[in-house]
């Protein structure tokens, strides 16, 4: 059955509903609260709100589609407002669940979002851009492991779970998507000063091509105590915990 659908803000509305039933179906269903992004014409949201498992609800930023889900889901809270701007902690009472097909030029920064927000977000089940999925999904030593590979992997595992043809997409995008799966895992804090943390990781990868002991010269402070073995590495060739040690050892070495 195809589902009528538009553009807007970057995104590309699913015309299969096989695959829309099946990024539902990726859900762990551990988490009782789910919160779907930008459902636009709701081709997601049919197989989402007859779960009775779930307080689900749905943020939408365009008002067309607001009104339209409010006539073909009357049962759903749809919550019209921006995710990356609004304030997360008035959704709902607790933590939740977050699902979506997410508009291609957003999607860096709804996931952004999600690591800063990580005490809220236990899970996260989306659609990117494929390039975008298997940069989320990539370990030290791919040419596609960057800054969200980090610091994502530092507190959920990430799975890669399909590739999605261009096919099943109106208007067809001109790049192929994939969806990921994210569940937070054990760590509650790393070892370290998290924002340091974060800084290092965004600044390293910022000029990968350089050598940590060069990468990092922007932010002033010694390198006394590092690893020289790490310093001689690039930011792709460093594991989570790598980082960690450095911000560690960094931390001891920035002035008051």
């Amino acid at each position: 059955m195809e589902v009528k659908a538009k553009k807007y803000l970057g995104q590309h509305f699913l015309t299969d509903e096989s695959i829309a039933r099946r990024i539902a179906e990726s859900l762990s269903g551990q988490n009782l609260r789910l919160l779907e992004i930008g459902p636009g014409m709701g081709v997601l949201t049919k197989y989402l709100c007859v779960d009775e498992r779930y307080d689900f609800r749905a943020v939408e930023i365009d008002s067309e589609s607001v009104a339209y889900l409010a006539l073909r889901y009357p049962n759903v809270k749809v919550i019209e407002g921006d995710f990356l701007r609004m304030d997360l902690t008035t959704l709902f009472h607790d933590s939740f669940a977050v699902i979506g097909n997410f508009p291609y030029n957003i999607s860096s920064q709804i996931l952004f979002r999600v690591y800063e927000n990580r005490t809220l977000i236990p899970e996260v089940v989306g659609m990117f851009q494929k390039e975008v999925a298997e940069r989320v999904a990539a370990g030290p030593g791919s040419k596609t492991y960057g800054i969200l590979s980090v610091l994502l992997s530092a507190f959920y595992d990430i799975e890669y779970l399909f590739t999605v043809p261009e096919t099943v997409f109106n208007p067809p995008p001109k790049v192929k998507s994939a969806v990921i799966r994210l569940v937070r895992n054990n760590v509650t804090a790393l070892e370290c000063d998290e924002k340091l943390f974060t800084q290092i990781v965004k600044t390293a990868f910022n000029q990968r091509r350089k050598t940590l002991r060069n990468a990092l010269l922007p932010l002033g402070i010694a390198l006394d105590g590092i690893d020289s073995q790490l310093l001689a590495k690039r930011a792709e060739q460093l594991a989570v915990a790598d980082f960690v040690q450095i911000t560690s050892k960094l931390s001891q070495n920035k002035p008051c």
